[in-house]
């Protein structure tokens, strides 16, 4: 069972869970961070699961008879996000936090709308009360600092206050995220590929690499990072584009485009593998720095800096 998520606020920590069906409404990017790490600290075999995780759960559902599979979502209070383009587009260009806004959302845990209009401030509310939030914000000093919020301070008590919402979310259109799950991108490698690429992706696409490269990962970079994985893995060239592709990541096309790059960069090449049925199939074999990388982290130091 997952531990509660939890809220960080002026008056002391506020479980989402304490709500009736509840909605936050309008949040900024540091609120909407707050809230998908307080997923994250409560379930994190949901939001931000780690390869081990991805394997056993994949043999548990493969398995003869297995017993049934616990559900990572199970017993975690549902959020509806009414939220601006600007906020969501904040958050999900961090590849590291929009994924795990989208396992949030793949698991049916966080229902992620469009707010067409700001509100004049955030707000969190449910069926019985409701609050609006007010950022409370200090630096060590205790001076006031707009790049770092501590806690929010929730004014009223009203049990009206979902009245003035329903209407604007019945309104909004689902938000669609572009970057993928981790466990999404996990399970599509490894039905084309096999649980060794699949377990060194999601390795690739979490791996602290010295310099910019974490503080500037996109999901352009992300792509990058997935395919030097499967190339150092000697993973079939169009089983790893149409994985990344059923994954989420991008079109199989976008992944031609890195081959191209990094073949020109000199760390990647293709052998032509003969199958007993029908043509052909081309393996990546990585080459230079790429080939002589030890483990994921290495092998997306060495295509980044080959792609430099």
């Amino acid at each position: 069972m997952p531990s509660e998520p939890t809220l960080p606020f002026a008056d002391g920590p506020g479980p989402i869970g304490d709500l009736v069906d509840p909605v936050l409404v309008d949040p900024s990017p540091a609120l909407l961070r707050a809230v998908i790490e307080a997923y994250r600290e409560a379930a994190p075999e949901l939001v931000d699961p780690a390869p081990p995780t991805l394997r056993a759960a994949g043999s548990a559902s493969t398995a003869d008879s297995p017993p049934p599979p616990t559900d990572p979502a199970s017993g975690l209070p549902g959020l509806t996000v009414l939220a601006s383009d600007g906020a969501v587009d904040a958050v999900a260009g961090r590849f590291r936090l929009a994924t795990r806004l989208a396992a949030l959302a793949e698991a049916g845990v966080c229902d992620l709308l469009t707010l067409r209009e700001p509100e004049p401030n955030a707000a969190l509310v449910g069926r019985e009360t409701g609050y609006v939030l007010v950022a409370r914000e200090r630096r060590a000093d205790g001076e006031p600092d707009a790049d770092r919020t501590e806690a929010w301070c929730r004014i009223g008590d009203d049990p009206t206050l979902r009245e003035r919402y329903d209407p604007l979310i019945e309104a909004a259109e689902v938000r669609r995220l572009r970057a993928p799950s981790r466990r999404r991108v996990y399970e599509a490698v490894r039905d084309r590929c096999d649980d060794g690429v699949a377990d060194d992706v999601v390795r690739a696409l979490g791996a602290e690499i010295p310099g910019s490269a974490n503080r500037s990962l996109d999901l352009a970079g992300a792509r990058v990072r997935a395919y030097a994985a499967g190339v150092r893995r000697g993973a079939f060239d169009r089983d790893l584009r149409r994985a990344f592709e059923d994954g989420g990541l991008g079109s199989s096309a976008t992944f031609t485009s890195i081959k191209r790059d990094l073949r020109a960069a000199g760390v990647l090449d293709t052998e032509s593998v003969a199958g007993s049925v029908g043509r052909s199939r081309d393996r990546l074999v990585a080459r230079g720095a790429l080939a002589e990388a030890d483990g994921p982290a290495a092998a997306v130091a060495a295509a980044l800096a080959a792609l430099e």
